[in-house]
This record gives structure tokens, C-alpha cells and sequence, in this order.
């Protein structure tokens, strides 16, 4: 009996250092700065390479108490997953502060799941576990709401208002809607429809989203992370959106250009990189970039 007792507790302690071997990695390389990778708490955040950010950004903002008053109590009902990037500018910002308002709200820590994920192009905005697999996770942080197992809602980037407003709407009304709106409809109608539905539906999103789109990057980003996970019709479809939506940035022609090149599509490259040159014939990127698709 002892020894199956002795036997059960080193089990156990060997089932604990596993699980704290995979909280709070660190990634350390020479000449690059360090960052966290995989599930994380605030221990995490508070060690030496990350604390001047956090620690700053979080005593440094004050929750609205009323607002806290009002939401503390149904907040609770939900589970939070929260991604981010160590590396991040918008994550070091926003991750302390949202800490701050849970802490406020005496949001129990055990609903809380932080995941941080890769700056590497390999991995890029993807964790060792692949936890953000199929949650469009385009931009860091993104903060995601659950209640009875099912996503309410989420806060993409940063808060339209603030945290305490952006947490109140979605735990009450709920008609909040998130940051970079072209991508969540995008990747709505890949999930439903393909590559092949967003190319019928293009003229009718290039209605909706003309003009309303504050710039190039939120698609472009989203392509490149269809890309990074060998969804590559995904992503051709996607950047083909945003030239139509951007034709004045020749940086959305070259991300269409190099991926139908990568992708064997190189005659089709070629045109796309010709006919970018006819709109912006003194750019010297796009003549760049189409010699070395003419090489390759």
C-alpha cells in the first residue's frame, strides 16, 4: 500500500512540473529579444524581460469604478480566452490594462485562459498547441468571450471605447462589433463558402466595405495567415479583395503577386505585377518585385 501511495505522489508531482514546464515558456535567442510562448498567466507577464511594460501599463490605468459596479457580477458567468504577443506593441498596451479591470471585477483568474503566440514567419500568430486553430486569430491581443461553451462575442486589437464599455455592451445588449469587420465577414464566408464563395461574393463586399475600411493591413495580415497555414486559395481570394478594395497601395498587388508566384501561378503573377506597374508606373517596388517573379 505504501509503495502504490509513494508510486501515485510521484506521478503526480512529475504530472505537475510537466504542466508548469509548458506555462510561461520562454523563448531566448541570441541577438533577439526574448519573448513568451503557449499558455501564460500574469506570473508570466511580471518576469524580468516583461514587467517594465506590464507593470507600468497596469498601475497606470485607473478602472471606471462604476462601470466595474455594473459589470462585475455578470461577467463571471463568462470565460475569457485572451491571445496575444508578448512582442506586440498593441498587446503590452492593452493585455495590462484588461488585467487590471478583471482584477477589478474580482473575475475568478481559473476563467481565464491567456495564450501567447509566435512573431516567427513559420509560426506566425500561432501557439505550440495550435490553441487559436480555427478562431481567426488575425490580430493581437484579441480577447474572446464564452458563455454555456459558446463564443458571445470578442474585442479585436483594442477596445472601441474602453474595456469597461466594450465588456458592459457585450454582457448585456450585445451589438458590439469588433475592430477590422471586413476580416471577420471575410473569414465567415471562407468558413461557409471557400475560396470559391468569396470569389462570387467579391463585387458585393467591395460594395459594402468601399471606403469603409481605414486601411490595407487588416486584410493583408489575414492573407498571410491563410498563407502560413497552407490555406492558399484562401489567401489568393483575399488578397485579390483587398487590390480591388486598395488599388492605390501596390503593397496589396506584390502580397497577391508573391503568393500566386510561391503557389506555381507565376504567369498569372507576372500580369498581376504588370497591370500594378499601369497604375503606379514610378513605383519601384512593384518593378522590383516583378523582375524577381520573372527570375524564379
Amino acid at each position: 500500500m505504501k509503495t502504490n501511495i509513494s508510486t501515485l505522489l510521484m506521478a503526480l508531482v512529475f504530472a505537475f512540473q510537466i504542466h508548469a514546464q509548458h506555462l510561461n515558456q520562454e523563448i531566448i535567442e541570441e541577438g533577439e529579444t526574448p519573448f513568451l510562448l503557449g499558455k501564460i498567466d500574469k506570473s508570466g507577464l511580471e518576469g524580468e524581460n516583461y514587467t517594465s511594460w506590464f507593470t507600468a501599463n497596469h498601475d497606470d490605468y485607473e478602472p471606471n469604478s462604476e462601470l466595474i459596479n455594473s459589470i462585475s457580477s455578470e461577467l463571471k458567468k463568462y470565460k475569457i480566452t485572451l491571445f496575444m504577443g508578448t512582442w506586440c506593441g498593441d498587446s503590452k498596451q492593452e493585455v495590462p490594462r484588461l488585467y487590471k479591470v478583471l482584477e477589478a471585477c474580482n473575475f475568478p483568474m481559473e476563467q481565464l485562459t491567456v495564450v501567447a503566440v509566435s512573431r516567427k514567419a513559420g509560426m506566425y500568430k500561432q501557439s505550440p498547441q495550435h490553441e487559436e486553430a480555427g478562431l481567426n486569430i488575425h490580430r493581437v491581443p484579441t480577447v474572446i468571450f464564452y458563455k454555456n461553451e459558446k463564443e458571445v462575442n470578442r474585442i479585436v486589437e483594442h477596445p472601441i471605447d474602453t474595456f469597461e464599455e466594450d465588456i458592459q455592451n457585450i454582457i448585456t445588449i450585445n451589438d458590439y462589433k469588433s475592430n477590422y469587420q471586413v476580416v471577420t465577414t471575410v473569414d465567415h464566408i471562407l468558413s461557409k463558402k471557400g475560396s470559391k464563395g468569396l470569389k462570387r461574393k467579391q463585387k458585393k463586399l467591395l460594395k459594402q466595405f468601399e471606403g469603409k475600411v481605414p486601411n490595407m493591413s487588416g486584410l493583408n495580415t489575414y492573407g498571410h495567415i491563410l498563407f502560413g497555414t497552407d490555406r492558399i486559395n484562401d489567401a489568393i481570394e483575399v488578397f485579390t479583395l483587398n487590390t480591388q478594395l486598395f488599388p492605390n497601395q501596390p503593397r496589396t498587388f506584390m502580397s497577391l503577386a508573391n503568393t500566386l508566384g510561391i503557389s506555381g501561378n507565376k504567369t498569372e503573377a507576372i500580369k498581376v505585377l504588370e497591370d500594378a506597374i499601369k497604375k503606379h508606373p514610378d513605383n519601384e517596388d512593384l518593378k522590383e518585385n516583378l523582375k524577381v517573379v520573372k527570375s524564379n
